[in-house]
């Protein structure tokens, strides 16, 4: 019998990450790395894109990055054709590029709501269009979409986030169903309220002490009783990445410290 050990291995494995310039996209393509995968990711900003290369190297990970919008179907398939020609056939996926836009409904406009529908779902369609031939010509291939909570539960000013990821679960599911027979598996991972730069004004301590309503209510509402770290996501990306997931197809893996089990104390 192999080393079960052997089954999180990523070596020689090449990982797409996309927006993984800093973030939780960052933590997960840190995570793949670590377990042996040459790491490859994508961001739209040239001073994003000089930062993260810098952040990598300090952490000794050897990174290539594009800058490339996964909104536009050619730049995508000139990354993909350019990673396949200079690194090798992508063998994972990670869709993690995406944007909330905090509006009332009766407030946002179409424009505002497509934007977010464009990047959080018409993109992981796009690049993982772009990827799946040639991961059926390997003969395998993992592909992980980045939902949310917001795939299973609405919550006021984030109805086209909302509808997007929820979106996103059924591409999940939809693209583990058509190509799983190729031996490609499909699988979203579901962050719940990640301790990240981006969340800690939602964190700081209020001037009498006390902690800010939203971390109040965020930490009453989570079992675990914290936010989780990107830490968290680092197991379950190598997990959803590796042969040890080879026959869980179709699954959203929520990190969410129990919030979606949990229907909260009583008052």
């Amino acid at each position: 019998m192999e080393n079960r050990k052997d089954l999180f291995s990523l070596n020689g494995k090449v990982a797409l990450v996309t927006g993984a310039a800093y973030g939780i996209g960052y933590a997960m393509a840190k995570a793949l790395a670590d377990a042996g995968a040459k790491i490859v990711f994508n961001c739209r900003s040239e001073r994003h894109m000089e930062e993260a290369l810098a952040h990598y190297k300090e952490d000794g990970i050897e990174a290539k990055g594009y800058i490339c919008d996964v909104t536009h179907e050619d730049e995508v398939r000139a990354m993909v054709a350019d990673i396949e020609k200079s690194i090798g056939t992508v063998d994972i996926l990670v869709n993690n590029a995406g944007i909330i836009k905090r509006i009332p409904m009766h407030e946002m406009s179409a424009d505002e709501f497509r934007e977010v529908v464009d990047i959080d779902l018409n993109a992981p369609f796009i690049v993982s269009k772009a990827v799946i031939p040639g991961m059926i010509a390997k003969g395998h291939g993992k592909i992980i979409n980045v939902c949310s909570m917001m795939s299973e539960l609405g919550r006021e000013t984030v109805s086209a986030y909302a509808a997007a990821k929820g979106g996103l679960k059924m591409l999940t599911k939809n693209i583990a169903s058509e190509y799983g027979e190729y031996n490609i598996q499909c699988n979203g991972i579901g962050p719940g309220y990640i301790a990240t730069p981006q969340t800690a004004p939602l964190r700081e301590r209020q001037a009498d002490g006390s902690r800010h309503p939203f971390d109040s209510f965020i930490v009453a509402k989570t079992p675990a009783g914290r936010w989780g770290d990107p830490e968290d996501l680092a197991g379950p990306a190598v997990f959803l990445a590796s042969d040890a997931s080879n026959f869980v197809n179709g699954h959203i893996l929520y990190v969410d410290g129990g919030i979606l089990a949990y229907i909260g104390k009583q008052p």
